[in-house]
């Protein structure tokens, strides 16, 4: 394959392996033990742009989705009980035993348990992080049907991402906004990077391919976005609104899929098939390897790699398990709708 082929419909072909390098972008992100202030810390800070991936592959795929059975009902059961079964059992876990505890904090009643076990309640109420990414998803997933097919109405909509980012600047900035709504930040910076994946769908579905000058523009702008944040990661953390490094993310993402897409083309296929395994189970890693699997590794002091490479030799199987498990609904929905 000559590098100077450009086809969007790799992130189709490569979605799962993308998805796997995301989730261990994000793994790596999680974990502690470099040295703050040198280059190697600045760039595994930087693995946070594994968010953005995910979303952007996320919109993508809601596209094809949708694309293939525009049914509302069909769109979000098929979203819902995907990541449902698999929430409820993790958060359930964690929020009721939270809340047994008498140090826990994160339920005061009945009712902010069941809120926080259905939707996560403590994430919009006070931008508690534990599994923030589960209910903002969810969000995301109840206004996508919308977007889409108000994208297939009036195409000229597909600015709206323009129209998140200076949202957020908005909430950074307008008092009343920032004080009632700026806790979600984390949120909010993560709604362009969604919608522009839907966006992309339909070039990658048609399978369009750019122009091999295309690529000077995709290294430059992936050198000049991967500068920037080791820059703000290295040294300037704390002196300037998140949602700035959030909105670099956004072409530092894009263009690193597209890199890795060429990277994946030239590995042996098994390397594909493994990242692609993880990606299938990328839901259930992130609900377990921060809040299960990593306070049973700290207490050893294995510094970063050992912490990190133990963590994901420890997720992955566990993910699995959770997987089958929470997959059973889904896979009983698939057995009723091809009975006659």
């Amino acid at each position: 394959m000559s590098i100077n082929r450009l086809e969007l419909a790799d992130f189709s072909r490569y979605r799962a392996s993308l998805m796997g390098i995301a989730m261990l972008l994000i793994m790596f992100f999680h974990t502690n033990g470099l040295v703050r202030g040198t280059l190697a810390f600045a760039i595994n800070r930087c693995g946070n742009v594994g968010v953005d991936m995910f979303l952007f592959l996320s919109g993508m795929g809601l596209w094809f989705s949708f694309c293939r059975n525009s049914n509302i009902r069909h769109f979000f059961v098929r979203r819902y009980i995907r990541i449902y079964p698999a929430w409820l059992l993790v958060a359930g876990c964690f929020y009721i035993t939270d809340y047994l505890s008498p140090k826990g904090w994160q339920s005061s009643n009945l009712w902010e348990l069941a809120a926080n076990i259905g939707f996560n309640w403590c994430f919009w109420k006070r931008d508690a992080w534990e599994f923030w990414f589960i209910p903002s998803i969810m969000m995301l997933y109840t206004i996508a049907p919308a977007y889409m097919h108000l994208i297939r109405r009036c195409p000229v909509w597909k600015w709206l991402p323009v129209v998140a980012m200076i949202w957020c600047v908005m909430v950074q900035y307008v008092q009343p906004l920032h004080t009632s709504m700026g806790h979600i930040e984390i949120f909010w910076s993560r709604i362009p990077i969604f919608l522009i994946g839907i966006n992309m769908g339909q070039a990658v579905m048609e399978k369009r391919s750019l122009e091999p000058s295309a690529w000077w523009l995709i290294l430059l702008v992936f050198a000049l976005s991967a500068f920037t944040c080791i820059t703000l990661e290295d040294g300037l953390r704390g002196r300037f609104p998140l949602f700035l490094e959030r909105m670099v993310y956004i072409p530092l993402s894009i263009t690193l899929m597209l890199l890795c897409c060429q990277l994946l083309r030239r590995l042996p296929s098994w390397t594909a098939r493994a990242l692609a395994f993880i990606g299938g189970v990328s839901l259930e890693i992130y609900l377990l390897h921060v809040n299960y699997i990593m306070p049973l590794i700290t207490p050893y002091r294995l510094g970063f790699w050992g912490t990190s490479l133990t963590m994901i030799a420890l997720s992955i199987p566990a993910a699995w398990l959770l997987h089958q498990i929470a997959s059973l609904p889904d896979r009983w929905l698939s057995q009723k709708n091809k009975q006659p």
